[in-house]
């Protein structure tokens, strides 16, 4: 199963050779800047994201829209981490070579990649954070895709991958984040809506300066596990 792409009329081989040849005409400089985001930029801008996703969650809407996101958004990375895993036998089955292993005069970027090239892990784990993100919050969510595509992008330029394991590795991130989110979600939600209670950890999913947030004097209404807003009763989260 290695020839997916192996000659230079397919369109996958390609386009390969037109976005890798923008890194043959740039500058030293900016293809050294495209290596380093491409393997490791990106991926730390969706942390980046993420990691703001859940602050805004924090202090915005109501104490169950902050459970909410806040389950929304443990899901994003472990659905990216199961994507990965899920990877791993479609790479042994597909055994498609590195695209500079059967394709002469390729500027490659970084070097030491030594295992199959379909799907692309770093385009499988962009996009299953994104896609993650974008249950939870859309407008945070279309920002993380924007930077998903980007990494594609990038590892297409950089001569790691071909178009075709970019595009397999977003089906994959897409498919797992999506298909398997109402299990993840209705495990996950009653683990944050504990949290949430905590007086202590409390605050990892409800600032207290937020409305209800648990100040002195406030109360919040929590999503009972088996749906029954507060639980039976309101519960004050500073006791």
């Amino acid at each position: 199963m290695a020839g997916l792409a192996s000659d230079g009329t397919n369109p996958d081989v390609s386009l390969l050779y037109d976005i890798n040849g923008l890194a043959k005409a740039a500058p030293g400089w900016f293809d050294r800047v495209m290596g380093f985001v491409g393997e490791y930029g990106i991926m730390l801008g969706l942390v980046l994201v993420a990691v703001w996703c859940w602050w805004r969650g924090r202090s915005s809407g109501t104490a169950e829209d902050s459970v909410t996101a806040a389950a929304g958004i443990v899901w994003a990375p472990l659905a990216a981490a199961l994507a990965v895993l899920v990877n791993v036998p479609i790479r042994g089955f597909v055994e498609r070579p590195r695209p500079f292993r059967d394709h002469e005069g390729l500027e490659v970027l970084v070097q030491g990649k030594t295992d199959y090239s379909f799907v692309s892990d770093h385009a499988t784990l962009a996009m299953a954070i994104a896609v993650g993100l974008f249950i939870v919050n859309k407008r945070f969510g279309a920002a993380a895709i924007g930077l998903a595509l980007a990494e594609g992008f990038c590892r297409v330029y950089m001569g790691v991958h071909y178009p075709t394991d970019v595009i397999g590795g977003f089906a994959l991130g897409t498919a797992v984040a999506l298909l398997l989110a109402p299990v993840a979600l209705a495990l996950l939600t009653p683990f944050a809506s504990a949290v949430a209670r905590s007086p202590r950890a409390g605050v990892l999913v409800r600032s207290r300066k937020a409305p209800g947030g648990g100040g002195r004097h406030e109360t919040v209404a929590l999503a009972d596990p088996r749906g029954e807003a507060g639980g039976g009763g309101e519960r004050d989260l500073a006791a």
